[in-house]
C-alpha cells in the first residue's frame, strides 16, 4: 500500500494578529471601500454635523414659520389703506421724487420702488453724511403726494428674519452661517457616502423595532435622511448662496459696470441730472414688455456714480425672480446700455425664493415646511446617536 496523503492542517488565525479586514463595496460608483476609508467619512460626517448642529437647527426653527410669511402677515397685520384720489391722475415720478426730497432737504436719493397692489411710490434717500445703512423711507400716494402707511413686515417676522438671515451680525454673520451651510452640504454627503455599506444587507426603508433604541433611531436617521437628501442639498446650497449676496452684487459693479464709467471724470451732480420720468420711458422702450421693479439712483449700491439704473422683470413665477437693469445716462437720459445679470447674479436672484419655496403657491410652501420638520428630526436624532455612542463607549 502506498503512503496515506496527509491532509493540509487547516490555518488557524492568530489571535495576536486580528486578521486583515477584507473590503466593503459600496454599491455605486466608488468601488470597493475599506474599513479605514470607511471611519474617514464616519468622521467628516459626525463632526461636520456636530460643529454646525445648533447654528442649523437655529436656521430650521426659524425658517419654518419664514416660509408662511406672506400668510402670517395677512393675518397678523391691518392693510387697510384708501389713496386719496383714487380715480384721479397720478403724479409723475419727477413730482414724487421732488416732494420726497422736500421733506427730508440735503437728501440724495438712493432707490425708488413701486407697491404692487397700491399706488404707492416708495423713495429711499439719504444724508450724505449719513453712516452707512442710514435711510430714510417714505412712501408717497402717487395720486396725491401725501405720505402712505409703510407696508412693514410684522416685528416678530422681522427679527426671525434677521436671526435667520445674518444672527444680528450684519456680514460677518452672514458669512458665518454661510460656513455652516457647508458644514451642512459636508454632512449630506459623507451621509449618502455612508448609506450604502451600512445599510447594505437590509431592504430600503428597514427599520428594526424589536432592537434597541438606538439602533431604532438610527434606522429613523438613515431613512429620512436619504429620502430627503435632495431638497436638503438644495435649501442647503441655496441658503449659502444666498449669504454671499453683499459680494456678488459688489463684484457685479467692479466687474460688469466698470466699463460704463471709465468715459467719466466725475459723478454727476444733483442739480445736472436728466428727468427720471424720461430715464424711466426710454428704459421701457429699450426691454418691452417687462414690468418696471425699482430704480438704483446714480451713486447707489446697485447703479454708478453717472447712470439711473432702471431695473425690470418678468411675469412668469421663474422670470419674475429675473431681474434686468437698462442703464442710462443720467446726464443725457440717453440709454447707455441694457446689462443682462451675469449667471452669478441670476443664481443668486433664484435662489432666493428657491430657498424658501417662494414659487409654487402654497402647496409648496407646506411641503417645504413638512421637510423642515424632518430636517429637524435628523438633526436632532443625529445628536442623540452621538451622545449614545459616547455613553455606549464610557
Amino acid at each position: 500500500m502506498g503512503r496515506r496523503r496527509r491532509l493540509p492542517r487547516r490555518q488557524l488565525p492568530d489571535p495576536r494578529r486580528p486578521p486583515h479586514p477584507a473590503p466593503v463595496h459600496l454599491h455605486g460608483l466608488l468601488g470597493p471601500m475599506k474599513t479605514a476609508t470607511i471611519r474617514a467619512w464616519s468622521w467628516v460626517h459626525s463632526w461636520s454635523s456636530l460643529v454646525a448642529t445648533a447654528f442649523l437647527l437655529m436656521l430650521c426653527v426659524t425658517g419654518l414659520p419664514l416660509v408662511f410669511t406672506h400668510e402670517i402677515e395677512e393675518v397678523l397685520l391691518d392693510h387697510q389703506w384708501t389713496p386719496a384720489n383714487a380715480e384721479g391722475p397720478l403724479l409723475s415720478l419727477d413730482q414724487v421724487l421732488e416732494t420726497a426730497l422736500a421733506r427730508h432737504p440735503g437728501d440724495v436719493p438712493a432707490f425708488m420702488s413701486f407697491d404692487v397692489d397700491r399706488p404707492v411710490v416708495n423713495v429711499t434717500s439719504r444724508a450724505p453724511d449719513a453712516p452707512a445703512g442710514a435711510y430714510n423711507f417714505q412712501p408717497i400716494d402717487q395720486t396725491s403726494g401725501a405720505p402712505a402707511p409703510p407696508v412693514a413686515g410684522h416685528p416678530v417676522m422681522e427679527f426671525l428674519l434677521q436671526l435667520h438671515t445674518d444672527m444680528f451680525l450684519g456680514l460677518p454673520g452672514m458669512l458665518f452661517l454661510g460656513v455652516m451651510g457647508l458644514m451642512l452640504v459636508a454632512a449630506v454627503v459623507s451621509g449618502v457616502v455612508l448609506y450604502a455599506p451600512f445599510m447594505r444587507r437590509l431592504p430600503f426603508g428597514t427599520v428594526r423595532t424589536q432592537r434597541s433604541a438606538r439602533t431604532r433611531w438610527l434606522d429613523w436617521h438613515n431613512l429620512l435622511g436619504v429620502v430627503t437628501v435632495a431638497w436638503v442639498l438644495v435649501v442647503g446650497v441655496t441658503g449659502v448662496v444666498n449669504t454671499l449676496a453683499v459680494p456678488i452684487i459688489a463684484y457685479w459693479k467692479d466687474t460688469a459696470l466698470a466699463d460704463l464709467t471709465a468715459q467719466y471724470d466725475a459723478p454727476v451732480a444733483l442739480t445736472e441730472r436728466a428727468s427720471l420720468d424720461a430715464a424711466v420711458e426710454r428704459a421701457r422702450q429699450a426691454l418691452p414688455g417687462m414690468t418696471l421693479q425699482f430704480v438704483a439712483f446714480p451713486g447707489s449700491d446697485y447703479s454708478t456714480d453717472n447712470h439711473y439704473a432702471v431695473f425690470f422683470h418678468g411675469d412668469t413665477p421663474v422670470t419674475t425672480h429675473l431681474i434686468t437693469p437698462a442703464l442710462i445716462d443720467a446726464r443725457t437720459g440717453e440709454l447707455a446700455a441694457v446689462a443682462p445679470m451675469p449667471w452669478y447674479v441670476k443664481t443668486l436672484s433664484l435662489s432666493q425664493p428657491l430657498h424658501f419655496g417662494d414659487y409654487g403657491g402654497l402647496a409648496l410652501k407646506i411641503l417645504w415646511a413638512i421637510l423642515d420638520v424632518i430636517t429637524i428630526i435628523i438633526l436632532g436624532s443625529g445628536l442623540y446617536l452621538w451622545v449614545a455612542r459616547r455613553r455606549k463607549r464610557a
